[in-house]
């Protein structure tokens, strides 16, 4: 398929019923869901019935479209003037007073109530007859007499679904607007909600022709991604270079590869493709620029002076580097935490990437990581010991707590696994370079206990009724609050529960969701001796 018709990639038999439907006899209602891109669905529309009205009508009707939306328009008078100035093609200028379209002579408002809109309609249909005979009369000469009735008006609403709670009196009458103007006319409803969701009672509103929009193939969305790569008329190094087209299409489809099971939207992904293609590209402009930098003989360098198209081993090494950055920008692009020229700037690739050895692996930023740790950070108080205390329950063994925090008569101090030194033999890996075990609810409060009791005991209130030890901290620790910011804790992920919502039989079981930094971090808020109480902090 040519360049021309790349705006339809996927589209192909949407555009082919509208086309039947609207050159011969389009029923006066269609309705058409598309669960997936509404948006692309319109424009795409949209260019389609403009295609269609510029070309020479022939045998068929004359078509006039207009293209309003729910959002938009919020009001009848809105929706009324849209679509009038649409259809006559009518902009409102400013040094006109921004007036709206009417007849030359006639002070008839068209937009007062539904009424004077039809009779709006009726008038804009005579003005568009008239104004086609004008343009036909080179055609009566030559014999080829057109129809006085050579106008077809077809009226696209996009976003359908807000009619029904902006403009509930308006939905039937729009679905009935051929039969109440008595005209050639088709009201296209788009929406992203089933036409039963959104059917007024007591079938008022005639059913429509249904159009279902499927979502779009990988492939599809890839054929139109690659086709939108406009090369830049600069022949300087850029990320639109001519000689880039090759690397661009392996860019979209290595994107597509990770974004196709989250979104089917291209448009979605076409905003993660703006935000790091050029990032992407940037080593190979790198190293063009090194490799001129390099060239000391003037003629070699004006033989080199084009920018190539990269290898394929360059292309794969590419792709290894940048691939978990393209998860982290879906992370954070889709469901639009940050905008695109951001991200981009906070995830610039290092300088001459390519000229490092083949086996580096770029390091990334885990923006996950860094906003659960800035999270930690305006936790409650009580929140912060629990993931004190749940970082040391996923690290220490549980044979260790009574050692590591248990409090005797004799106060002794608590004693570390002493190091033995193993002459043969494989080295043991620290638990918290393991990661961390899966806990038992019971084991996290009662470390927590132990935390607060030698932590938090000099900040709390006076509260003489608490006379045996410790009585203050188990009624803290038994508190509903400390469940609840458990579960708080757990949908922040900085929980992790391993057991199953509907197990009743023992204690959930957690395991500790922040870095070990993390943890040093709030430890020293809390004023808690954090390496102290590991068992085996190295």
């Amino acid at each position: 398929m040519d360049a021309l018709g790349a705006w339809k990639f996927g589209y192909e038999e949407l555009c082919a019923e509208l086309s039947t439907l609207v050159s011969s006899f389009p029923p006066p209602f269609i309705y058409i869901n598309d669960t997936t891109c509404p948006k692309l669905t319109g424009s795409i529309i949209g260019t389609f019935l403009d295609g269609i009205n510029a070309t020479d009508p022939g045998p068929s009707r004359r078509v006039h479209h207009a293209k309003v939306n729910g959002v938009a328009c919020f009001t009848p008078r809105l929706l009324y003037d849209s679509i009038l100035n649409a259809l006559a093609k009518w902009n409102a200028e400013w040094t006109d007073g921004c007036a709206n379209w009417s007849v030359e002579g006639d002070p008839q408002r068209f937009n007062e109530h539904f009424d004077s809109f039809i009779h709006g309609l009726r008038a804009l249909s005579v003005h568009l007859r008239e104004k086609a005979k004008g343009k036909g009369k080179g055609k009566e000469k030559e014999g080829m007499q057109t129809d006085a009735d050579d106008v077809r008006l077809v009226i696209v609403v996009e976003r359908a679904e807000r009619l029904k709670e902006t403009l509930p009196e308006l939905l039937v009458p729009l679905t009935r607007l051929a039969e109440l103007t008595q005209l050639d006319l088709s009201v296209i409803f788009i929406s992203e909600v089933r036409w039963e969701d959104i059917r007024p009672p007591l079938g008022a509103s005639p059913d429509p022709y249904f159009i279902d929009v499927p979502p779009l193939s990988k492939e599809a969305i890839v054929q139109r991604l690659t086709s939108k790569f406009t090369p830049s008329n600069d022949l300087s190094p850029n990320p639109y270079h001519p000689s880039l087209k090759g690397l661009n299409s392996h860019f979209v489809t290595v994107l597509c590869d990770v974004c196709y099971p989250f979104t089917h939207d291209p448009q979605e992904i076409e905003y993660i493709l703006a935000a790091r293609w050029p990032g992407f590209v940037q080593p190979v402009l790198d190293e063009y620029q090194q490799s001129l930098a390099d060239k000391m003989d003037l003629d070699e360098a004006e033989e080199e002076s084009q920018l190539q198209p990269p290898p394929e081993d360059v292309r794969m090494r590419l792709s290894r580097l940048f691939n978990a950055s393209l998860s982290a920008a879906l992370e954070e692009l889709y469901p639009r935490l940050t905008n695109a020229s951001d991200w981009a700037a906070k995830n610039q690739p290092e300088s001459n990437l390519l000229s490092k050895h083949p086996g580096y692996v770029a390091r990334g930023t885990d923006q996950q990581a860094k906003r659960g740790e800035d999270a930690t950070l305006a936790l409650p108080r009580m929140s912060k010991f629990l993931l004190v205390a749940a970082f040391l329950a996923s690290t220490n063994p549980a044979k260790s707590d009574i050692r590591m925090f248990g409090r005797g008569l004799d106060e002794k101090k608590r004693k570390r696994r002493a190091r033995k030194t193993i002459k043969s033999g494989p080295t043991k890996v620290p638990q918290r370079l393991l990661g961390p075990v899966a806990f038992p609810l019971d084991r996290l409060l009662a470390i927590l206990g132990a935390l607060l009791e030698e932590n938090d005991a000099d900040s709390r209130l006076p509260a003489p009724e608490f006379s045996i030890p410790g009585e203050y901290t188990d009624m803290e620790t038994s508190r509903v609050a400390i469940y609840s910011a458990v579960m708080e804790l757990t949908s922040m992920r900085l929980l992790h529960r391993t057991t199953p919502g509907d197990r009743i039989d023992g204690p959930p079981s957690f395991k500790c969701g922040i870095s070990y930094d993390a943890a040093l971090a709030l430890a020293k808020q809390l004023t808690i001796p954090l390496n102290d109480l590991m068992w085996d902090p190295a």
